[in-house]
């Protein structure tokens, strides 16, 4: 980003860069903010590929599909990477075209993505295969070398918790349970929802307030009375998404 900065004289250089600092610390917890400093990063340097990036994930994190699009188009233009490939074709999915993301998935670009790259290019086109009613098709999609290996890298989680996903959509609540557990054993970094779900097909249900009398940190089963839990999704990507 400094480099694509340079270009830009020095004090608009400082504004945009603390556009994009704050776009890169809000984009999770406060996606909406970071969406309003990407549109004034956009409005002071619309020509830096990394300010077109970047006002594409904060327009991806909004559900913007179709803006964000844009500007990953725009910005795979001004730098001739294939790094976006996969979150553009999820856009795709997001607009409801989930073919034409399936299309993106057997291009040629694919490819030229790294590792990390081509396995979130597979949990979109696992994800659109789902958004037509494919799930077989979305398992074995999800079926390869890295979701076997047992080694940990930073898409094991979301890759295992996509697969069990899909498993249980389709009725396959053992092989599922299976897989949540291999996801919660690799999410270091508590990227998925994983435990919850786990938790969810043991029948186990977490207290999120001690009633009067009762001891803290009690743990109800299936036939206990503990209040429902609020449970966070996953991730785009999700990715299944990206």
């Amino acid at each position: 980003m400094r480099q694509d900065l340079q270009s830009l004289p020095k004090t608009l250089a400082e504004d945009v860069a603390r556009n994009l600092v704050m776009v890169a610390r809000l984009l999770d917890e406060d996606p909406e903010a970071a969406y309003g400093y990407s549109r004034v990063a956009l409005r002071l340097a619309s020509r830096v590929a990394a300010v077109r990036e970047a006002a594409g994930f904060a327009a991806y994190a909004n559900q913007k599909y179709g803006e964000a699009l844009a500007e990953f188009r725009a910005a795979r233009r001004m730098t001739g990477s294939v790094e976006l490939w996969p979150v553009m074709a999820d856009c795709e999915r997001g607009l409801g075209r989930p073919e034409k993301a399936l299309d993106m998935a057997g291009a040629p670009e694919v490819h030229k993505l790294d590792k990390a790259g081509q396995v979130e290019m597979r949990l979109v086109a696992a994800g659109a295969r789902r958004d037509m009613g494919q799930l077989d098709a979305a398992i074995v999609t999800l079926q390869s070398p890295e979701l076997a290996s047992n080694s940990v890298q930073p898409w094991t989680a979301r890759l295992r918790y996509a697969y069990a996903d899909a498993l249980l959509a389709a009725g396959r609540e053992r092989e599922a349970r299976e897989w949540f557990a291999k996801a919660v054993e690799s999410d270091r970094d508590g990227s998925t929802d994983a435990s919850d779900r786990l938790a969810e097909l043991d029948g186990v249900e977490f207290m999120d307030a001690l009633d009067e009398g009762e001891g803290e940190g009690r743990v109800e089963g299936e036939s206990g009375t503990a209040p429902e839990r609020d449970a966070d999704g996953p991730s785009a990507g999700d990715a299944d998404k990206a």
